[in-house]
């Protein structure tokens, strides 16, 4: 049976599909992964001899505020240092950590703290999440990134290419990863419940893209908010109240990744890793023509994969998601008239189905249009998954705790960059197809590139030098 954990690839410096893989040969990688002598070293076999683990956060408000109480929940983590372009948020931090320095430009941060810090967490908007992110690897630093890891597919490839070069530990923040019911459904898929999966619905009606008119003019930019170190790299533009700062970045293209890139990466992921997915072959994005400035509030995005142990030959991957998502179809028919849950994803199977719903709900199968007991002691007869009644507040610093401890030589990451990057991309790649809608693109892991130039432009951004 293969691991539980997250599937691994070689600490390559080239990047390999999966696809150019011999299917036995990446079994016998995954399954090794967890031992394998290119695990990324502890800050403890990197020279560090105290039992703490020393922090600095990029991004303290919003989620950024619930990474750094989640990470400093560890008995064994000192925060030292906090860092927004909102002084709003860096007086909230500060009042739980008086002790730590505090900065609004990450830059200065680190060139300062160089030698004070030992691990970084960067939760900022996603078009900061690599500058930031690969400024700390440079540096020698962990890094804990929240999702999606990038906001470019060539910026995702040069955080993983950075990461295995100085064989560092770091996670990408998909918290539910790390959660019983998702590693109960990998653990079932991988067993065979449903046999050889031809098919992924996934689906979440939430709205963050923008299909309204660009706005005009400009409003005063607030006195706690540094406007130039909020659009960092991103092209300079006139401050407008509610349209960027807080929280609406994610429907814009040039700061998000819409609904796909904010939620598709949760509910993607169990999906993903239990079937050993690869990055995809052809994405279709069914969406509305673009507008320029935000993305398309209703998406339908169909993949293809490469088949691997656990999927026919041809895979297909469907996903939905804005008002009304999904639409009606009959893989998705529950028993007993049972509505869909809000999010989650139906894996087809050539014996039935699995529902995994999102979140705190565990898995479902489904067999002849009806529901069927799953006997979780003959799947995991030895309670290796732990405790399988859900709890939030128990459960959600699982994730953060885990890169602590990896970093102090303790434990394993479970959503290190080299598997992050490979989701991430997968996610990008429907990003990038809203911009071509209802047309085929064709991806070339190899070259990473499209086969359609037209599109290879959306690869990568300009950075402005801020």
């Amino acid at each position: 049976m293969v691991a539980i954990c997250l599937l691994e690839m070689s600490k390559s410096k080239n990047f390999k599909p999966i696809s150019s893989m011999k299917k036995r040969d990446f079994l016998k990688t995954s399954l090794a992964a967890a031992s394998t002598a290119f695990l990324p070293k502890s800050i403890m076999a990197m020279g560090k001899t105290a039992d703490k683990l020393r922090t600095a956060h990029i991004g303290v408000g919003g989620m950024g505020g619930a990474d750094l109480k989640s990470i400093a929940s560890h008995q064994d983590v000192v925060v030292v240092g906090l860092c927004d372009v909102d002084s709003n948020a860096i007086a909230k931090a500060s009042a739980s950590h008086p002790n730590a320095k505090t900065y609004k430009d990450y830059r200065v941060m680190l060139k300062d703290m160089a030698d004070e810090i030992d691990a970084v967490v960067v939760s900022t908007p996603d078009h900061t999440h690599a500058p930031a992110s690969i400024m700390a690897m440079e540096m020698n630093k962990p890094v804990y990134c929240q999702k999606p890891l990038a906001h470019h597919v060539s910026e995702v490839r040069a955080m993983r290419k950075i990461a295995e070069e100085k064989n560092l530990v770091t996670q990408m923040g998909i918290q539910v990863h790390s959660f019983y019911d998702y590693k109960l459904a990998t653990l079932l898929i991988q067993s065979g419940i449903i046999g050889k999966v031809s098919r992924v619905r996934a689906w979440s009606p939430k709205n963050w893209g923008y299909d309204g008119p660009k706005p005009n003019g400009t409003d005063l930019v607030p006195s706690n908010l540094d406007w130039n170190l909020w659009l960092g790299t991103a092209e300079e533009r006139p401050f407008k109240e509610k349209i960027y700062h807080p929280g609406n970045w994610r429907k814009l293209l040039d700061f998000g990744c819409g609904t796909l890139g904010d939620m598709g990466v949760h509910i993607f992921d169990t999906p993903y890793n239990a079937l050993a997915l690869d990055v995809p072959k052809t994405i279709k994005n069914s969406c509305r023509k673009p507008n320029g400035f935000g993305y398309p509030e209703i998406n339908k995005v169909i993949y293809s994969f490469p088949g691997t142990e656990y999927t026919t030959e041809n895979f297909e991957w469907v996903w939905h998601d804005g008002k009304g998502a999904p639409k009606p179809h009959k893989e998705l028919r529950l028993p007993n008239k049972e509505k869909l849950p809000l999010q989650g994803a139906m894996f087809i199977g050539e014996k039935g189905r699995l529902l995994l719903p999102h979140f705190m709900k565990p898995p479902r199968l489904i067999v002849d249009g009806e529901y069927h007991e799953i006997d979780i002691k003959k799947y995991d007869p030895q309670g290796k998954l732990g405790i399988t009644v859900n709890d939030y507040e128990r459960d959600s610093p699982k994730h953060y705790h885990q890169f602590v401890d990896a970093c102090l030589g303790r434990d394993q990451v479970s959503a290190p960059f080299s598997y992050a990057s490979r989701l991430t991309e997968t996610i990008l790649l429907g990003v990038i197809a809203g911009r071509f809608p209802n047309k085929t693109l064709h991806w070339d892991s190899e070259k990473a590139a499209f086969k359609e130039s037209e599109a290879n432009v959306f690869l990568s951004g300009k950075n402005r030098k801020f």
